[in-house]
């Protein structure tokens, strides 16, 4: 009995364990498993504007990476939103987010204006406390966007693919601190 104790106390501190984080009362986990593939967190933080807090996003990638640009070119990247304020409507959502990609593009969303269009309906329904948002995004595939588990849209532009990762993580980010946050610095 005590030659188990020891190799589980051993196997303790000799083998890694997944370990979610937990920020702003959301769990975040370690690791997610999307079409047979494993991808590690990056990093994870909120977002807040005036005192107050609106979302988590978590951001998962095949290695990590404190780079933006790695993360732009990645194979694939995936940002969850959890909402954790009863403040985002799909009014204020689809609005920050056309604000977003105008930032993100520096003003010229003419040439991703019929994505742009199409990815803001994912925020048409009614948004709630609780709801998450998912941006499955690869150079091959574009974006998948999910609500809640359930495919919303799938758009196959690069340019939108990249425009949408830098709203987060571009130049002009939505908000630097969830940049370093995502970025795992």
């Amino acid at each position: 009995m005590k030659k188990l104790s020891t190799l589980l106390l051993l196997s303790t501190f000799l083998i890694p364990h997944a370990q979610a984080i937990e920020v702003a009362g959301v769990t975040v986990p370690d690791s997610l498993t999307i079409d047979n593939q494993t991808l590690v967190l990056n990093g994870a933080g909120e977002r807040s504007k005036m005192f107050f807090d609106l979302y988590v996003a978590s951001l998962y990638l095949p290695s990590k990476s404190h780079q933006a640009a790695d993360v732009i070119n990645a194979p694939r990247a995936v940002l969850k939103l959890n909402i954790i304020s009863n403040m985002i409507t799909a009014e204020k959502m689809q609005k920050a987010v056309k604000e977003g990609f105008d930032t993100a593009t520096e003003g010229n969303t003419a040439p991703i204006q019929a994505e742009i269009a199409q990815f803001t309906d994912v925020f048409s329904d009614k948004i709630a406390e609780g709801d998450q948002f998912t941006f499955d995004t690869s150079p091959h595939s574009g974006v998948i966007a999910s609500k809640n588990g359930t495919e919303k849209v799938t758009i196959k532009d690069d340019a939108f693919r990249k425009a949408l990762l830098n709203i987060w993580l571009g130049d002009d980010p939505v908000q630097s601190s969830l940049k370093s946050d995502l970025l795992g610095k």
